[in-house]
């Protein structure tokens, strides 16, 4: 049986690793699961959710010229049995410290130039005390 991109099909759970599970396909070929597509939420341990021996529907991802399938349970499932994720609002947090104009050249290279000031001292008044410091006696 050629398995094709796109299709669903049932197998047998071979294997797991802490990257994914290998799942036994129709026809004897094997294809693996990775674990960010064992469920719709995050999967810290993928031995809470399969276990060798499992019957799981898949669906083919993609198959590899070096016959590498990739697989997925999650895209398996028909879209209403599959919850709505939530879209995390992106944010950067530098640019939520700045003022909403745009910067020009001149103002970001004053904002560099302090911070690298600023790093600078802490890292030269860390090396100074490790050293012993201004002033320190050696004895």
């Amino acid at each position: 049986m050629s398995i094709e991109v796109g299709s669903k099909v049932e197998g047998k759970v071979t294997g797991i690793t802490n990257f994914g599970a290998f799942v036994e396909l129709p026809g004897g070929s094997t294809g693996l699961v990775h674990i960010s597509e064992v469920a719709d939420n995050y999967v810290k341990d993928i031995n809470e959710h399969l276990k060798v021996g499992d019957m799981v529907e898949v669906k083919v991802m993609n198959v590899e010229a070096d016959g590498k399938i990739g697989l997925s349970i999650r895209k398996a499932k028909p879209q209403a049995e599959r919850p709505e994720r939530p879209q995390r609002p992106r944010q950067n947090s530098r640019q939520n410290d700045r003022a909403p104009f745009k910067e020009n050249f001149e103002q970001k290279m004053a904002r560099f130039l302090k911070d690298s000031e600023d790093r600078l001292s802490t890292l030269k008044r860390a090396t100074e005390s490790k050293r012993g410091g201004r002033g320190a006696k050696r004895g």
